[in-house]
């Protein structure tokens, strides 16, 4: 479990002390919680987060977001104050049903000891059955220091929904009737096996594949079948492909604003391609577009069935399927661009070139972590960790929990200088925790993402979104760390070798042109775009 320790859960902390849970102590709530968001993504079981009452709970609020936004199985317990000083608005008193309740899937609060089973046997199924997300429990002060006779409690299993007999016949009907097809994987629930049957459904029927926003780990990017990520500055070739499949397959995601680009890929509420949509959550089925064939089934429960779906004789899309992957590796191929001493283009490649396929890469949100996704070849499950919900600081927690989680495995944050400083204290908790995790601060002296929308629609108007920045390598050995400044593509290597060989968390502080605003354009090629189009 993550927390950050507050008086009003003291009880809990002392029982902890005589207990087998390992307790990662962070440095603010919200980076706890994004800790214990990032271990759910991992773990498919719910991440675990305890924190304080009033600051505690709302500080804690960035990581409920992400967890609700990417359908990531999550339990956040806040001390409360007790039950006789309710509605007094006593020392930091809030009502979490009304604070949380439009941000998680289920709030409550816990009045009786005897209750805590039946509390907690309903946040585990809640928080992991339909579409996964977050759960809040709050615990009254006085209440954790009860006592009750109780008996124990199973673990919990979420529950799989399947398709049925004709649901599968009515998809193999359209397989055989399509002439473009498209299979889009996204959402969460996937389990390895759901993967690899997956990749096997992908193979048998020569499917092009496209995973949906930061979510590239259900498919490996060197698999022929391979088309790209359907997100954020989504390669305009795959926009196009999908916008004309005959046949959209949507498995685990919900196809919202980012991945569909601003919901431009399909018409709403009745989409032009037929549409195949397969979701755990059946209140996500139609719920913004109208499927021709809707399937409430979560990832695994479809895998398994995909065995009985057979492919035509002959397949007329085998070569519309190379040019999809022809397309991506054109797009994922890093072109010099000679802005600034660092071409991030160049860092990622490298990385690419030396990076065992299972290192975890996270990161938060900004400009810089375009060049990640764009550019870096995921090749397994459980490498990717990033937040579809765009929140900034996520990197840094998330890639404590993996590194904690996954020890033996090489664990990269990436981070924009402006995302960075949203967590930056977590540093503290990965050199505590020993997790040796390696951090790539891109520098470039402001919050580029902002920018770059400024000079699209304001140029020459720059406001509120320049940053003076601190000696972030310095800051990594005040810690406790390893800490590099690197301003020359070609010693980013050399630098991330000698981080990796420290065995202490490291930052590598990658100094960047403020040019170099994306990796295909420039500040000055983007100024007033958007006014003159």
């Amino acid at each position: 479990m993550f927390c950050v320790p507050g008086e009003s859960y003291l009880a809990v902390l002392d029982a902890l002390h005589d207990s087998a849970i390992l307790v990662t102590v962070a440095r603010h709530e919200g980076g706890a919680a994004m800790m214990a968001e990032a271990w759910g993504k991992l773990a498919g079981k719910p991440g675990i987060c305890f924190v304080t009452r009033g600051p505690g709970a709302t500080n804690a609020a960035a990581g409920l977001h992400v967890a609700m936004q990417d359908s990531t199985p999550m339990i956040l317990f806040v001390g409360q104050v007790g039950r006789s000083m309710r509605e007094r608005e006593a020392f930091q008193e809030i009502d979490y049903r009304k604070m949380f309740g439009d941000v998680v899937k289920w709030v409550a609060e816990i009045d009786e000891a005897e209750r805590i089973p039946e509390f907690l046997s309903r946040a585990f199924q809640v928080a992991t059955s339909g579409r996964p997300g977050p759960v809040v429990l709050a615990l009254p002060e006085d209440m954790l220091r009860e006592k009750a006779a109780v008996a124990s409690v199973g673990a919990s299993e979420p529950i799989e929904t399947y398709p049925g007999l004709t649901q599968t016949a009515q998809l193999q009907k359209m397989l055989w009737k399509a002439e473009r097809p498209l299979l889009v994987l996204g959402g969460s629930r996937w389990s390895d096996a759901a993967i690899a049957s997956m990749q096997r459904f992908a193979e048998r029927f020569d499917l092009p594949v496209g995973v949906s926003l930061r979510r590239q780990g259900l498919f490996d990017h060197e698999h022929p079948n391979f088309a790209g990520e359907v997100g954020i500055a989504i390669n305009p070739a795959l926009a196009k492909r999908a916008k004309e499949a005959d046949l959209l397959i949507l498995v685990g995601g919900r196809m919202s604003e980012m991945p569909s680009s601003g919901y431009t890929l399909l018409d709403i509420p009745q989409p032009k391609q037929t549409l195949v949509h397969v979701h755990g959550g059946a209140d996500e089925l139609g719920r913004v577009y109208r499927p021709t064939l809707a399937i409430n089934a979560t990832p695994n429960g479809f895998a398994a069935q995909l065995e009985a779906v057979h492919p035509p004789a002959t397949i007329p899309w085998s070569a519309e399927t190379r040019a999809a992957n022809e397309s991506y590796r054109a797009w994922s191929e890093p072109k010099p661009r000679n802005v600034g001493g660092v071409e991030m283009g160049a860092v990622m490649r490298t990385l690419r070139d030396h990076l065992d396929k299972d290192a975890i890469l996270t990161n938060g949100a900004g400009n810089y972590a375009n060049w990640v996704h764009r550019y870096h070849r995921f090749r397994g499950s459980k490498t990717q960790l990033a937040p579809t919900s765009g929140s900034m600081g996520y990197g840094l927690p998330a890639a404590v929990a993996a590194k904690l989680r996954y020890p033996e495995r090489t664990v990269i944050a990436f981070a924009g200088d402006g995302c960075f400083q949203m967590t930056s204290n977590e540093f503290g908790t990965a050199v505590q925790e020993g997790a040796a995790i390696i951090v790539i601060v891109v520098d470039n002296g402001m919050y580029g993402t902002i920018r770059a929308h400024q000079e699209r629609s304001y140029p020459d108007r720059i406001e509120a979104t320049k940053l003076v920045n601190p000696d972030f390598a310095a800051l990594a050995r005040a810690y406790g760390g390893h800490g590099e400044t690197v301003e020359r593509t070609e010693d980013f290597w050399p630098a991330f070798e000698r981080a990796q060989a420290t065995g202490k968390p490291a930052i590598l502080h990658v100094k960047v042109d403020p040019q170099a605003i994306s990796p295909s354009s420039t500040i000055d090629e983007i100024k007033g775009k958007s006014l003159k189009g």
